[in-house]
């Protein structure tokens, strides 16, 4: 659910950008041919699924899944990915050097122009995301509960998603202090894990 964080990281190539996008849908091997996807667009969930295993196994991650647990049970990890792209939507300009919305509406129009190898789900999503602006809406705590609270809906148990964002009042310092000692770490591990991928395709 850190779509944010997966878009920013995916750089300036549209294969990576793509990929990594519907990465959270495309089961199995990324190159099988029923997927019908680019090269580019395989390293792109390739890279997806290295970032969702550095972030799953991260100790500040753990940390706050911990926090969290007590009212978010298993979907406490759900929680954490929102809320760390509450963090970067805040902090944008300063840990990228650019403009939230200048990025997202390049960020936007290139999906916008990719879409053919999309999964249906993944499309929904998209239109959605487009549609109210999710990542914009990050940097705002009603933002960030409208988004757990549509994730809420569509989980198969109570998940406590819907009023998660009172933890993230209540130790937002923390979380805060959390999110920035894992981003550098994150970004580095990326750009190890883009050479690896240059390298194999």
């Amino acid at each position: 659910m850190n779509i944010l964080a997966h878009a920013y990281l995916s750089g300036q190539d549209t294969g990576l950008i793509v990929g990594n996008f519907i990465g959270d849908f495309i089961k199995g091997d990324p190159a099988g041919l029923r997927h019908h996807l680019l090269p580019g667009e395989i390293a792109g969930v390739r890279l997806h699924r290295a970032i969702d295993l550095f972030t799953d196994t991260h100790a500040d991650v753990a940390a706050v899944r911990d926090i969290l647990h007590p009212r978010c049970h298993k979907y406490a990890g759900a929680a954490v990915d929102v809320f760390f792209d509450h963090f970067l939507a805040v902090r944008f300009q300063e840990l990228t050097g650019q403009s939230l919305s200048a990025f997202t509406t390049d960020f936007y129009q290139t999906l916008l122009r990719h879409t053919t190898n999309f999964p249906a789900t993944a499309l929904r999503m998209l239109d959605a995301m487009i549609r109210y602006d999710w990542l914009t809406h990050y940097q705002t705590l009603d933002g960030i509960n409208r988004s757990l609270t549509g994730i809420s809906r569509r989980t198969a148990f109570p998940s406590g998603l819907e009023t998660a964002v009172e933890d993230l009042q209540t130790y937002y310092v923390e979380i805060e202090t959390r999110f920035l000692h894992y981003w550098p770490q994150l970004t580095a591990e990326v750009g190890r894990v883009k050479r690896q991928l240059a390298e194999t395709t």
